[in-house]
Formats: structure tokens, C-alpha cells, sequence
């Protein structure tokens, strides 16, 4: 039973792969498009008013925090070298 399995699996792996290579498909190197006798016609339109929406400033707190010790640090560091 599994011999038949077997046979049966490769059998079709082996049909796919050969329907499979007679798809080619060769495209053209250059596609050229030719839009000279293509006339395009409209008018403008524009918006009839202005809307201005804007919001309010908002205040955030500063993120950035100033360490109290950091001068002593500095100054310590400077007589180690």
C-alpha cells in the first residue's frame, strides 16, 4: 500500500513540473505607449471657502530634568585627572 502511495505522489509531482515548463511567457524589452492623440478636457475646480482649524497651544512639562548634583560631580572628576 504504501509502494502505491509512493508511486502515486511522484507521479504527480513529475506531471506538475512538466505542465508547469510549458508555461513560458517572453515579454517584450520595451513597452512604448503613444498618448499623442489623447486630448484631456475639464475645467479647475476649486474649493469655495477656506476652513482654518487650528488648536490650542497645549503647555507640557519639561522632560528634561537638571541633576542639582551635577556641577560637584564635574568639578570632582576634574581632580582626578
Amino acid at each position: 500500500m504504501r509502494l502505491v502511495a509512493t508511486t502515486f505522489a511522484a507521479l504527480l509531482l513529475v506531471l506538475a513540473t512538466t505542465a508547469r515548463a510549458d508555461e513560458t511567457v517572453e515579454y517584450e524589452k520595451n513597452t512604448v505607449l503613444d498618448f499623442d492623440e489623447d486630448t484631456i478636457q475639464g475645467d479647475l475646480t476649486r474649493p469655495d471657502g477656506e476652513l482654518v482649524d487650528a488648536k490650542r497651544k497645549v503647555s507640557h512639562s519639561n522632560l528634561v530634568r537638571v541633576r542639582e548634583s551635577f556641577r560637584d560631580q564635574v568639578l570632582e572628576s576634574v581632580g582626578e585627572l
